[in-house]
């Protein structure tokens, strides 16, 4: 091997490490710099794993093959939300299990918040968007509601995993700190940070985002495995006994956190990691849950072949309903053992237009490869697994656009909606519809999660604030 060019402060271990990934041109521009900014540059550069930069680079040299579309497909088995007398037995047994696991302390939730709410036309985590239609409440501070309802139903905690990026950790942190974790306990609300990789040219180079600074893209929600690897969540998860862990991501307000059937039906399996899925429409952008080449997976919308994503059932229905909305319950030992070990997910790059500057600092555009991987991917190596239909008016309505599909506005009036069935089932007076038609009510989550929560309290007065009625506790 032609030994690597060295620059002053570069471990020459990193240097073959950059040379053996087909990097050499960032030693280059280390030497470009001077001597505080080639300090900060070259323990960026020690932060990265190379070996995979070198693999992801072969992949772009052979032009980013496409996913085999030859694989066998087929549909796989739901637990439905219209049920037989036997699957409405087992959801008792499963709610008790699931309840069983959450007054044993066996249940933790981690949200993935990586994002930040640009898209939003807002600055800062896409966690503190006001998701609250009454109250103004963020995203966060809806889930830390959730958690502390649960910590009063079943008498124990439940630990909060917050996965950040490099992009947001800092805000993230200071901003569930300066809300005092919401009422949680500040033992148990663990922050991490999800991994990054360079971005490459087309040549299958690391782009730079600034002098002396790479352009680094997040790895995606499937790097949440070995970002609890190393981010220590796994030793944090055993040292607690915790068992199973509920996984979401930050932008549906609508979660059910903590889901006894969800998590009974998984543990009553003796599942890795479930699924839970919505009924889908035939064009809608939402990735199909399957059963590809014998095992369960996810095939994204943009890969989903057409013949697939229309085809019917007798009856007319599609055949291809289950559609992710990205919650999983998944086993800490699976997470530990079967994909944290491993780092077994394969990587999607994709093609796409940045901002970077050249090795002498000058600003352009060019189009670079992202990789990513998606925890779906995951479900592959799971043996057993549980996907779970669920009612999208209940659980599902998460906030991704600043206007029209998937809004503020949407998730706002859906909350809303969720909320005045449960208080015009209980009988009692809900406000005058706004514009958009929907009464503007919100139930704090340690007054009820389900209807059926609720009504069992009523009556019960709201406080009668400008924006509508919120029903909360006294405190």
């Amino acid at each position: 091997m032609t030994a690597p060019p060295n620059v002053s402060d570069l471990p020459d271990r990193l240097a073959e490490q950059l040379t053996d990934a087909g990097q050499a041109h960032l030693i280059r521009v280390a030497g470009m710099l001077g001597a505080d900014q080639r300090g900060r540059f070259v323990a960026e550069l020690a932060s990265i794993d190379w070996r995979t930069v070198g693999e992801l680079r072969d992949r772009v040299l052979e032009a980013a093959p496409r996913p085999d579309s030859s694989r066998e497909v087929s549909p796989p088995e739901v637990f439905p939300l219209e049920r037989t007398a036997e699957q409405t037995r087992h959801a008792a047994q499963a709610v008790a299990e699931g309840e069983q696991l959450l007054a044993a302390g066996r249940v933790a939730c981690l949200v993935v918040a990586g994002g930040q709410a640009s898209r939003l036309g807002l600055h800062g985590p896409k966690g503190t968007v006001p998701a609250g239609p009454v109250s103004g409440r963020s995203l966060f501070e809806i889930f830390a509601l959730k958690l502390r309802a649960a910590h009063e139903r079943y008498g124990q905690p439940v630990p909060f995993y917050v996965m950040t990026s490099p992009a947001n950790d800092a805000e993230t942190r200071a901003f569930i700190s300066e809300h005092d974790c919401f009422g949680l306990d500040p033992a148990d609300v663990f922050f991490f940070t999800q991994g990054v990789l360079p971005a490459l040219d087309e040549s299958g180079r690391a782009l730079l985002a600034s002098p002396g600074a790479l352009a680094l893209a997040p790895t995606g929600h499937g790097g949440v495995f070995s970002a609890m690897r190393d981010g220590g969540v796994l030793d944090d998860l055993l040292r607690r006994k915790i068992e199973l862990v509920s996984y979401f991501q930050v932008d549906n307000p609508l979660v059910l956190a903590t889901d006894p059937l969800f998590l009974g039906l998984h543990s009553l399996a003796r599942a890795g990691m479930s699924s839970k899925v919505v009924r889908r429409s035939a064009d809608e952008k939402v990735g199909v849950i399957a059963i590809i080449d014998g095992r369960h997976g996810c095939i994204e919308y943009s890969n989903l072949p057409d013949d697939l994503r229309r085809a019917t059932n007798e009856d007319g229905s599609l055949r291809y309903s289950a559609g992710s909305i990205a919650m999983h319950v998944i086993s800490v030992d699976f997470a530990a053992n079967t994909v944290g070990g491993s780092d077994g997910l394969s990587w999607t790059l994709a093609h796409k237009r940045m901002k970077v500057v050249d090795e002498a600092g000058n600003p352009g555009e060019q189009m670079a490869y992202k990789a990513e991987r998606f925890v779906f991917d995951a479900l592959r190596f799971s043996d057993a697994t549980v996907t779970l239909e669920v009612d999208r008016s209940v659980e599902f309505s998460p906030i991704k656009n600043a206007e029209g599909e998937n809004s503020p506005a949407t998730s706002r009036a859906d909350m809303c909606a969720l909320h005045g069935r449960w208080v015009a089932a209980a009988g009692l007076p809900l406000p005058p519809a706004g514009e958009d038609g929907v009464a503007p009510v919100e139930i704090d989550p340690r007054i009820a999660v389900t209807q059926a929560e609720f009504v069992a309290k009523a009556p019960l007065e709201p406080l009668i604030v400008e924006g509508g009625h919120l029903y909360t506790p006294a405190d």
